[in-house]
Parts: C-alpha cells; structure tokens; sequence
C-alpha cells in the first residue's frame, strides 16, 4: 500500500500446444513489514518440463535474492552458474524480469532475455532509461537494470516472449505481434475500461496473442501485470456476533461500508434483513449439488450459505482452482469477489452454531474461525491482497 494506493498484481499463462506444463513460470511475494512487492517472471530454454525445471530454478533464486537486496550482478552471476548448459546451443540460461515495488512508488527492474518491460502512466507509455551491465564470467549475456518512481495510474506489463513473437510468420505478423502492437493492444484495452484490472488486462493479453497463434500457442505465452490504484474494498460477514447486543453494529457496518458485500451465513443473513428491512430471497439459478444455494439482497452484492460454501471456498484457493472456470455457483462467486478486490474485510461472529460445532470445543477449533484465516493467508500469499480479520 501507498497511502491510498494499492499495488494490484496478477499474471496470465497460456502452456504451448501440446505441452501439459508451462516452461515459463510467474513468482510473487509480498514482504509486508517491509512493504515490498517483488515478482518475477522466467522464461526457460526450450519447453515443457526441462524448461519449467530451469524457469522455477531461475524464479526461485532471483526472488531470494532480491528480497534480501542482494547485488544485481551477485545476483545475476549466480543464477547463470547455478543453471546448466543446453547441449545443443551451449547456453545455459532461462531468462527473467524482476519488478521490485516498495510502498512509496520506488521501483527496481533487471531484466535479461525478456522483451522489454513497459510502463504505462495512464494509456501513455513512458520511456524506461535502462543501465546495461556485463558479466566477467558471462560477457555475452547483456543485463539491463532501471531505477524509476510510480504513482497511482500507473501499469507495468511485462511478458515473456510467447506473447511479443506470436502469429510469427503469419500474413501481416512476418515477425510476429512485436512489441509495438503489444503496447497498441493495451491502450486500446485501457481505453475501453479505463479501471481494468491486473487480472483482467493479463488475461486478455495472452488470448490475444493465442489468437495471434491461431489458438495453437507456438510458444509458452506468460502477462504478469503490476496496476498501482485506489482500494477496492470488500466486506465479507459471517456469524452472528457473540452478544446479541451488536447486533444493530453488525447491521450499521453493513449500512455504511464503502465497498462491495457479501454475508455468508444464513442466521447473519437474518439479521441483517430483519434490522435493515431488506428481504432476502433465495435465488435458485446456477444450483450447484456440492455447494447450498445463495440468496438476493439489497444492497448486498453476494449472500451464501455459511460454513460449507467458505470451507469450499478456502478449498478451492489452496488447489489454486480458478474461479472462471465456466462453473457457476455462491462459492465461486465469493472468489470471483475476493479476487476482483484489494482489501477483503472479514467480519467474524463469535458465536458458535451448535449445528457445526460442540460448545465445549476450545475457542481456537472454532470451525469458521479456522476457515476464515486459512483463507485469508491464501489471499494474502498467493494473490498478494490485503487480508483483515475482526471478530465480533
């Protein structure tokens, strides 16, 4: 976070035809106390699974490094040692871009082998003045590092080069979509919905350059997407408070919050319709046989059922299950909220369902509690989203 600012970073990836694993791989890690984003993005030699060997080799390294400030060319120079040469072209690289972003906008880039980064200040490009550096032990292999500040609007699109060679070869792409069609491409995108988000722009970035390759990917085709923004905020509710008393507490955040809202539980539920006069009715499309029907209300974007849809959905996270997946029910609703937003705020009654849990159970087994938290630490590992938790 900068201030009101909040860094939205999500990726796209597409695994060449025919090729079950991706030889490119996209790693994240937020260091909170240091409020740090740092990802990464490989591309390794060749494809399929010796190319996902070399690409997470690659990643792993360059995101320990950078999160322990290690020196660009240290860094660097033990990453291409580690790595082991191709018998064929007596190269023993993948390649990477690292992005690393600190709270106040400075941002640290070293690239190698990637089609360049791009940074965009609203739809404008905005030139990078990038330092090249050698290796003693790696004179052929060029380094490129940059030093630049980013502010709320901005965007920084990098991308392996599945995406910038696509169509390669095809009648109007001899060289392929090339970078300046690329940037072409996400003006127009920005331009059509000037709040897209990192996960949106991604994904539509690589099916564009499947379509380039004629929906048969020539290569691995990998979008990470960095989007500095205003909030997006979500109130997730679940559980009656402990008092009964707070109740009408419950009720007036509800009221007042300023963001989407969802409310899983079918007791919270009652209570907010009964305090604030807004009937719920159930809604019986997309019925799902797994997971219990949702419900309308008022002012509320989403209302599930309780324990079961949040278990399915703390499930669904830690399989990494997308959540537009074409399956349509409350759980992948939720995640489909959660995702679409930056700050998810949970709100959690304390008091226990005798229907899901003994009374004489200690606080901490609490089986909702227990859920919320697991997802939270997903949100806030894997999707890099700011995670509050408030008990009730």
């Amino acid at each position: 976070m900068t201030g009101e600012s909040f860094i939205d970073v999500d990726f796209c990836q597409q695994s060449k035809h025919g090729q079950v694993v991706a030889g490119d791989v996209f790693l994240s890690r937020k260091i909170k106390e240091e409020g740090r984003i740092i990802t990464v993005l490989s591309d390794g030699l060749g494809s399929g699974v010796k190319a996902s060997v070399l690409a997470n080799l690659t990643a792993t390294m360059a995101l320990r490094y950078t999160t322990a400030f290690v020196d660009v060319r240290q860094s660097a120079k033990t990453i291409m040692d580690t790595l082991p040469v191709c018998e064929q072209r007596k190269i023993s690289y993948s390649t990477f871009t690292i992005v690393d972003l600190d709270a106040d906008g400075k941002t640290r880039v070293i690239e190698h082998g990637n089609p360049p980064l791009i940074l965009l200040r609203g739809q404008t490009p905005v030139p990078i003045e990038r330092t090249s550096l050698t290796l003693e032990a790696w004179k052929e292999r060029v380094i490129h590092y940059s030093e630049f500040d980013t502010c709320r609007g901005d965007r920084i699109v990098f991308f392996s080069d599945g995406v910038s060679q696509s169509g390669l070869g095809r009648p109007g792409l001899p060289l392929g979509w090339g970078q300046a069609r690329v940037i072409d491409f996400l003006q127009q995108q920005i331009r059509a919905e000037n709040e897209i988000s990192s996960r949106e722009l991604a994904r539509n970035l690589v099916a564009e350059a499947l379509v380039n390759d004629q929906r048969a990917a020539k290569d691995d085709i990998t979008c990470g997407c960095i989007y500095v923004r205003s909030p997006r905020r979500l109130l997730v509710i679940t559980g009656p408070p402990f008092h009964k008393e707070r109740d009408n507490e419950l009720a007036e955040l509800v009221k007042t919050f300023d963001g989407r809202k969802a409310i899983c539980g079918g007791t919270t539920a009652s209570i907010i319709s009964r305090l604030l006069n807004r009937p719920a009715t159930l809604s019986l499309a997309h019925l799902d046989p797994e997971i219990p029907p949702g419900a309308t209300m008022e002012g509320i974007d989403l209302v599930t059922e309780g324990t079961m849809t949040l278990a399915k959905v703390a499930e669904m996270l830690e399989r990494g299950q997308p959540s537009d997946s074409g399956r349509k029910n409350p759980a992948h609703d939720l995640i489909s909220l959660m995702l679409q937003s930056d700050i998810v705020q949970f709100m959690v009654g304390t008091r226990i369902n005798e229907a899901h849990q003994d009374p004489s159970v200690p606080v901490e087994l609490d089986l909702r509690r227990n859920i919320i938290r697991k997802i939270a630490t997903l949100l806030e590992t894997r999707h890099l989203k700011e995670a509050q938790i408030q008990f009730i």
